[in-house]
């Protein structure tokens, strides 16, 4: 797949005013660089393969993110806002949530919420 299915996430993330105000620990690939802010987003692709197929070839990739929420028991309420805008700016860029869940870390206190997203991008475009 030529098309940069991070990059893409992270614009829109940070595209959005409002989750970057709800967002003081920021967004992070993989795992968080400063884990005392919160509330903050982790982002981790989960899926990417070939889809869609025509001639024994795959025309599409199917693109799957875990998009992670963490947040501290101070500020659990914002949550709920979070993951609205998340979930708003994650449709105006083409994803469809497939699933929804949430956590709490028992080892280090930390309200989780977990979204997953997926789409499918045709090669050489979205």
């Amino acid at each position: 797949m030529s098309f940069d299915a991070k990059s893409e996430l992270l614009k829109a993330l940070k595209g959005n005013a409002t989750l970057v105000s709800l967002c003081v620990g920021g967004f992070h690939n993989l795992k968080a660089n400063d884990v005392t802010k919160f509330p903050r987003i982790v982002y981790s692709e989960i899926h990417n393969a070939d889809d869609l197929f025509s001639d024994n070839s795959a025309i599409a990739s199917e693109v799957r993110f875990q998009i992670s929420i963490f947040n501290t028991e101070e500020n659990i309420s914002s949550q709920t806002a979070i993951a609205k805008e998340v979930d708003k700016t994650m449709k105006s860029i083409g994803y469809t949530r497939y699933d929804s869940i949430d956590l709490y870390e028992e080892d280090t206190k930390v309200f989780h919420k977990a979204m997953r997203y997926e789409k499918t991008f045709i090669n050489g475009g979205m």
